[in-house]
């Protein structure tokens, strides 16, 4: 099975920092591996449509902007 790739996008703000943490214990509690990335490049997270951050992107499509996920909304993406 392929790594899953996570990434949170924005400028390294609290809120992105929360959103990265939470998104590490949503993978830990599923006992999942996967790569987290933090996208910080302000044209990178533009390319991608995002204009609201944090966003939360699970292998390349972004499934969440403008709000930090629990970790248990997280879980749910990560499952489907």
């Amino acid at each position: 099975m392929e790594l899953m790739k996570i990434e949170v996008l924005g400028t390294g703000c609290k809120k992105c920092q929360q959103l990265e943490a939470n998104a590490r214990e949503a993978i830990a509690a599923l006992g999942l591996e996967a790569e987290v990335l933090h996208i910080t490049d302000p044209i990178e997270i533009a390319r991608r449509s995002v204009l609201s951050t944090p966003a939360l992107a699970i292998n390349s499509q972004v499934v969440s902007k403008g709000k930090v996920l629990t970790p248990t909304e997280i879980q749910h993406f990560l499952k489907a």
